[in-house]
């Protein structure tokens, strides 16, 4: 019988430890790997783990793509979301579009609304921005992440002042409020279940329904707060 020439096969269970955890931590080198498996009590064998994950199509750090869930996993208690919803209000000039400007802690599910203006243009949008990262009071201040969607809203110099305070701003893909789900569900419930119920008169009138319904939810509404994963 003809003997194999060359280093035995690596174990299955290995490769597949190997490779999940890879994929699962985009970030980890091969030495973060290799101490995982040493956690795991796997059976110790000579492992060329760079091997292993080339075949599998794994490449390097740099090259590894993270999976949406991948990342909401890996960052849960630091991700923060924030969205724009409308709200028709009756002034003396007659029904005028305002825009509100809320944040959502994934974790938690609690609220901030930010503000409101019928004028959300990039002033308006830094304000919020500062007011959310203030050092004292900012609802941004336990955060690393904030998802927004794609609006012009965000802007560059919107960004930019986040990225000032360690905040780096996630924008989903174009066309995928999937991946925006909490804050799109936050502005569904506000709108089924209080402004699409009120003929709101002026500014104040709509400051104080936002006000009332974020009470509500924070305190009386149920939650099914789950960790993604």
């Amino acid at each position: 019988m003809q003997r194999r020439v060359g280093r035995p096969g690596v174990l299955h269970e290995i490769r597949v430890l190997t490779v999940r955890m890879a994929r699962d931590n985009p970030t980890w080198g091969l030495w973060e790997d290799a101490g995982r498996l040493e956690e795991s009590r796997a059976p110790r064998r000579p492992i060329d783990g760079a091997t292993i994950l080339r075949a599998e199509g794994i490449g390097p750090v740099p090259e590894r793509p993270m999976s949406w869930r991948t990342f909401l996993t890996a960052h849960w208690g630091a991700i923060a979301a924030a969205d724009f919803f409308t709200t028709e209000v009756w002034t003396a000039r007659g029904l005028v579009t305002y825009y509100t400007v809320f944040v959502i802690e994934l974790a938690s599910r609690r609220v901030q609304i930010v503000g409101s203006t019928p004028h959300p243009y990039e002033a308006f949008v830094l304000q919020a921005a500062r007011t959310v990262t203030d050092a004292d009071e900012g609802c941004l201040r336990g955060a690393r992440f904030l998802i927004c969607d794609r609006d012009t809203k965000w802007s560059a110099a919107v960004r930019q002042t986040l990225a000032t305070t360690g905040i780096r701003v996630i924008q989903t893909p174009y066309a995928a409020p999937n991946c925006n789900a909490y804050a799109e569900r936050f502005v569904r419930s506000i709108k089924e279940e209080c402004l699409d119920r009120l003929v709101v008169l002026g500014e104040a009138h709509l400051r104080r329904a936002l006000v009332a319904f974020t009470e509500h939810y924070h305190r009386e509404r149920n939650h099914k707060v789950c960790r993604i994963g």
